[in-house]
């Protein structure tokens, strides 16, 4: 299987509760021969994170350290009302977004509504992944998820940290199992990321790269395999 060029889904501490700053991320980057690095802090939802005025100055952020493409975005929240924290002016000053569900600003309402709430924050075209949509705590359909998926270009993460923390994300590997499936018979995208908190975290996919060889997954809905396809996607819609 090719190997990854990107890490897409990674925090400093920013995010108020990860242990690296951008330089020590994208250092480890460089180690990884990574050619491509997203830093993604939480948004607002998420106690103790950075202040949304930090999404408005990503002009002076380097965009290379070490010889790494830097990418700035944020690991939004999806939201009971089916829309992300942050708000569409910040959106807009991302490269991306990520939308994804966390406890500590959602409350579980069940398999439909959970995936309804999900696929809703797919329709602002600035939400480029959803991430880790892979535990029991919060049920998803998965045919349903990948149809929405499907419909509105969005693609679907992997992530590595996940499977090394299957306690904290109960049934991940089950649910990877019924949703890799289905995107490969809907040819939706899946991007491949460590949801890294620590900077030696970077561009470990260790776990994840097992996970798809053992699935056979096709290798071409596989976004960070090669820059060019993924900075298409990054630009699409």
């Amino acid at each position: 299987m090719k190997p990854l060029i990107a890490d897409l889904h990674t925090h400093s501490i920013l995010s108020g509760h990860a242990f690296g700053t951008v330089r020590e991320l994208a250092f480890e980057a460089a180690a990884r021969k990574m050619q491509i690095l997203g830093v993604t802090e939480h948004g607002p939802g998420i106690p103790g994170t950075c202040d949304p005025i930090y999404f408005r100055n990503f002009i002076d952020a380097p965009r290379n350290l070490y010889g790494v493409e830097m990418l700035y975005g944020s690991e939004t929240n999806v939201l009971n009302s089916g829309e992300v924290d942050l708000d569409e002016r910040h959106l807009r000053m991302l490269d991306y977004a990520i939308a994804g569900i966390h406890g500590l600003c959602y409350e579980d309402v069940g398999i439909v509504k959970n995936t309804d709430n999900v696929i809703s924050c797919m329709e602002n075209p600035v939400v480029k992944f959803i991430s880790h949509p892979d535990a029991d705590t919060f049920p998803l359909d998965y045919k349903a998820l990948v149809e929405g998926a499907k419909q509105y270009g969005t693609a679907l993460e992997l992530n590595n940290s996940s499977l090394r923390k299957p306690k904290l994300r109960p049934g991940c590997v089950g649910n990877y199992e019924k949703l890799l499936p289905l995107c490969m018979e809907y040819g939706v995208n899946i991007i491949v990321n460590t949801d890294a908190h620590d900077p030696a975290q970077v561009g470990d996919f260790t776990l994840a790269m097992a996970l798809l060889e053992r699935m056979e997954m096709d290798e071409t809905l596989i976004l960070n395999n090669d820059a060019d396809k993924l900075k298409k996607f990054l630009l699409s819609r």
